[in-house]
């Protein structure tokens, strides 16, 4: 069978991978020149496959107001937001609100957590990728005893779903990170052990050389313009190639991994996904003192930023941000991810050249992404992965490639159905 992946980000080409894998012949639409250069390539580094959880957090919502208010605050709207923005917002605070969702929700993207780790080293043992990759596990770390009360619930949950982790007392964390300031507030930390790491936008290209060398055709530099129906199927997609030109390219199957760009493809034909593209910013940095540094990833929960380890660099990720497609870079933000990266691990890494970074996360409401069949029946759907695309990747892609052959899914698509905005 011939499958059209929409999309060449972490999600479309792990897709790919698993389609050819399949004994499907495979053709990816991109519409930049190489692969994972959107949301996928300057992310935060982490796959955090025990960290996942629901966007609509009822925890959070008390929170959110202090943090806009607060100048390093982690949450950020843009003044006066848009429509579409406060229609997300109010989306965002039904879900959260609705009895037994959240919890319902975060098992499943646990689920999908577990078996995406499982999809990954399987592949990691098949193939030679270089992506400044590991699996040496994630801290979150705790500046008051509130927070690590807070996290000993957390670990509750861990502990149901079978994913390893431990509370560490303040030793403990700097004997697992030994670069770490001493002087910084810090009551514990929560490790997720078997968490990893890594590179996405690397991960994307070796991925795609590797589709390539099994016979995967890339097309970048084209537009997809939309989804041409019969009423039953998808017969076409209409695009413009490289130089401009209207085409038409048919194939059996069509499955959309367009993240924040999806909702537009599938609108014409019935399908609303309420996908947000929930903004976030990042610095990449060469190491100056490696033994300084983080050995893996670090959540500080002061400024609620992230840092990761990527060979002799160090990625540092942080803010959510309701400012629709705004690709403006505000000095403030780099800023404070910087006081985060030099109040944790001071002189670790040349700050002063940065590479900054922002993108768009493609964020659904409730939280959970959208995996499964369309309302056609050759489309699928995987996408709206929000702030965890790099870590679901591999695990969706395995399961929408199951869907797609008509197999039972490795795990319950219940809470990831595409329908379910409009049921």
């Amino acid at each position: 069978m011939h499958v059209v992946v929409i999309g060449g980000g972490v999600v479309g080409v792990t897709t790919a991978w698993e389609l050819s894998r399949r004994g499907h012949q495979v053709t990816v639409l991109e519409r930049h020149g190489i692969a994972g250069n959107e949301t996928s390539k300057g992310n935060a580094a982490q796959r955090s496959y025990g960290v996942v959880y629901p966007w609509a957090d009822p925890k959070m919502v008390f929170k959110a107001l202090p943090w806009l208010l607060k100048q390093d605050g982690p949450l950020k709207l843009r003044v006066p937001p848009s429509l579409n923005a406060v229609r997300f917002m109010f989306s965002t605070l039904r879900y959260a609100w609705s009895p037994g969702l959240f919890g319902f929700n975060k098992r499943a993207m646990l689920r999908l957590g577990i078996h995406s780790r499982e999809r990954f080293l399987n592949l990691e043992d098949e193939l030679n990728l270089a992506f400044d990759g590991g699996h040496r596990g994630l801290l979150h770390l705790a500046s008051t005893p509130e927070e690590l009360e807070g996290y000993r619930g957390t670990q509750r949950v861990l502990n149901e779903m079978g994913i390893a982790s431990r509370l560490l007392t303040p030793d403990q964390v700097y004997e697992a990170e030994p670069g770490m300031a001493r002087s910084g507030p810090l009551f514990g930390a929560l490790s997720y052990d078997t968490d990893g790491t890594g590179d996405c936008h690397l991960f994307s290209q070796e991925l795609a050389r590797a589709c390539e060398d099994k016979g995967v055709r890339f097309r970048y530099n084209v537009q997809v313009e939309r989804l041409v129906d019969s009423g039953r199927t998808v017969e076409s997609v209409v695009l413009f190639d490289e130089n401009g030109q209207k085409e038409t390219f048919s194939a059996d199957a069509f499955v959309v991994c367009a993240g924040c760009w999806s909702p537009e493809l599938v609108r014409p034909l019935g399908l609303e996904l309420p996908i947000y593209p929930v903004k976030g910013y990042s610095i990449t940095v060469p190491l100056k003192n490696p033994d300084n540094a983080p050995v893996s990833t670090i959540h500080d929960d002061n400024y609620k930023v992230v840092s990761t380890r990527l060979g002799d660099r160090l990625r540092a990720t942080g803010f959510v941000e309701l400012a629709d497609f705004n690709r403006d870079i505000p000095e403030a933000r780099i800023t404070t991810i910087r006081k985060s990266v030099e109040s944790r691990y001071p002189g670790c890494a040349d700050l002063d050249a940065a590479e900054t970074w922002t993108g768009f996360r493609p964020m659904t409401p409730d939280g959970p992404a959208i995996i499964g069949r369309g309302p056609r029946d050759n489309l699928y759907l995987n996408t709206g992965h929000g702030t965890f695309g790099w870590t679901f990747s591999a695990g969706s892609a395995d399961v929408i490639a199951q869907v797609i052959d008509g197999e039972e899914p490795a795990v319950c698509l219940d809470a990831f159905r595409p329908g379910r905005y409009q049921e």
